[in-house]
Order: C-alpha cells, then structure tokens, then sequence
C-alpha cells in the first residue's frame, strides 16, 4: 500500500488552487472545474468542489471544516518561504521555529481555514 494524496474539500476551487499553486509553486492539472490536483514527488494534493461529495456519499464530507489535520510540505529553507509567503498568506500561526523534533516549521491557514505546515529539517536535532 502507497500514501498517495489527500484530498480538500471546498466551496471554491479556484480560489484554494490558486493559493496552493502560489504558496507552493506547483501548477495544478485539471479535470474538471470541480477537481484539481497538485503533485509533488511524493504525493498529490487534490482539490475537490462540494458538488464532488455526493458521488462517494452525500454529506460525508463538509468544506472549510477540518480541525484535526495538518497540510505538510518540506521545503528547503523554511525561512525564505516565510519571506515569500509574506503579504500572500493572510493567517500565519506561527514564525518558522525550530520544534523539539528537529524540524524549523512555518505554521498558517489556507483560505478555508486548513492548517498548512512547511518545513525544513535542521542540523544538530536533540
């Protein structure tokens, strides 16, 4: 079995690929004005319209209501991201700091409220 992508419900797909397009600099491929989807090298952000919801079943899922996921990204230097996010990005949870774990993150909101973390692992972890 492969983790292959994560999938965002939401009331306004353009909207939201066009800030994921921006804040990660991934162009989306569309299927339909109601799906698109960003891929990494290592898996793939989909981006569907509410309209999508009642194909798999209706009122399974609701947009712009997630409170327990958390988007990740690694990236090269999270600290230069900052600095280009900045003035796009209208929610920042948090500077990019250095977690226990050993990764420097930058913590912000996506447009729908989604908690999107980038990340850089650092040397010297411990």
């Amino acid at each position: 079995m492969n983790f292959v992508s994560i999938r965002i419900i939401t009331g306004d797909v353009a909207r939201l690929v066009g800030f994921y397009e921006r804040a990660t600099g991934v162009r989306a491929s569309w299927a339909t004005e109601d799906f698109a989807e960003l891929t990494t090298a290592s898996a793939t952000l989909a981006i569907a319209g509410t309209r999508t919801v009642p194909l798999f079943a209706p009122g399974s899922a609701r947009p712009a209501d997630n409170h327990s996921v958390i988007i990740e990204f690694l990236v090269d230097d999270v600290d230069s991201v900052h600095r280009n996010l900045t003035g796009f990005v209208a929610d920042f949870v948090n500077e990019p700091t250095t977690m226990p774990w050993g990764n420097r993150s930058l913590l912000f909101r996506d447009p729908d409220g989604n908690l999107v973390n980038f990340f850089t692992p650092v040397a010297g972890r411990g």
